[in-house]
């Protein structure tokens, strides 16, 4: 690749996830030239509760099992005997990824939308609800209730598992303030609404917001910029597409469009 071609060059690129999910983000920011800079601003653990293995004691009685991320999958599984799964009610996947993860799984996958958010999803698996219909929905402790409130509206009877709990790595925590109080971070990418949560408390525990301001600022999806802005920032990149993959691509369109503007 020539120096042209790499228009991260000499960019140091939070990446927001834990070692083990930031290898595919952090390929991409090398392979244009970027430094990524992994600091986890969630990490997960296996909720502890009776309520999960009763649940998927009646596995069988569900219609629609919704999985709306790979780690909701990951999770999920690690609680099921491998006998269970004989007993899995249909699957329906929020994103490309999470239909990936599933199909590597073995499992079948009988609903992907086009939209991967939760008002997308709802909207377009609304004509597969049918009054009376047992969905389960397995998430985290910090995920929104949007797609049971809305098939629930419809006629669904909805249970919701929270199957993880989402905490802030304290590690994190002191990583952040000294990227950010060092200047050590040229663009900020933010995957979640948790994730700008979580670094926006430490902004305000150091006063760091002007460091923050410097940064251009990129996210996924619109519930994520909405909490963004909520906090007086700028947000520079939210492309259409709700994946990695298109969000280095807009970073890469924004930053090339602010160098023409200084010619």
């Amino acid at each position: 690749m020539t120096a042209s071609s790499l228009p991260l060059r000499g960019k140091n690129i939070l990446v927001p996830r834990s070692k083990g999910q930031a290898q595919s983000f952090s390929d991409l920011v090398e392979k244009y030239g970027g430094n990524p800079v992994e600091i986890p601003l969630l990490a997960f653990k296996p909720a502890r509760s009776p309520e999960i293995h009763a649940i998927i004691n009646q596995l069988h009685s569900y219609d629609w099992l919704i999985f709306t991320s790979s780690i909701t999958v990951e999770t999920f599984l690690s609680f099921l005997h491998p006998s269970d799964r004989k007993q899995m009610p249909k699957i329906a996947a929020i994103g490309r990824k999470t239909e990936s993860f599933l199909l590597a799984k073995g499992l079948q996958v009988d609903f992907t939308p086009e939209e991967f958010v939760a008002e997308g999803f709802a909207e377009e698996f609304k004509p597969y609800v049918q009054k009376g219909m047992k969905v389960l929905i397995p998430k985290g402790n910090l995920a929104r209730n949007y797609i049971a409130a809305y098939l629930s509206k419809y006629g669904a009877v909805v249970d919701e598992a929270i199957i993880y709990d989402t905490y802030f790595p304290e590690e994190s925590r002191e990583l952040i303030k000294e990227k950010l109080t060092h200047s050590q971070l040229d663009i900020l990418t933010f995957t979640s609404p948790s994730t700008i949560d979580h670094l926006m408390a430490v902004v305000k525990e150091n006063n760091l917001y002007e460091k923050v301001e410097a940064c251009v600022i990129g996210c996924i999806g619109p519930v994520t910029k909405e909490r963004i802005e909520s906090y007086g920032l700028k947000v520079h990149i939210a492309p259409n597409v709700y994946t990695v993959h298109h969000m280095i691509k807009s970073i890469i369109d924004y930053l090339e469009n602010e160098y023409r503007r200084a010619l």
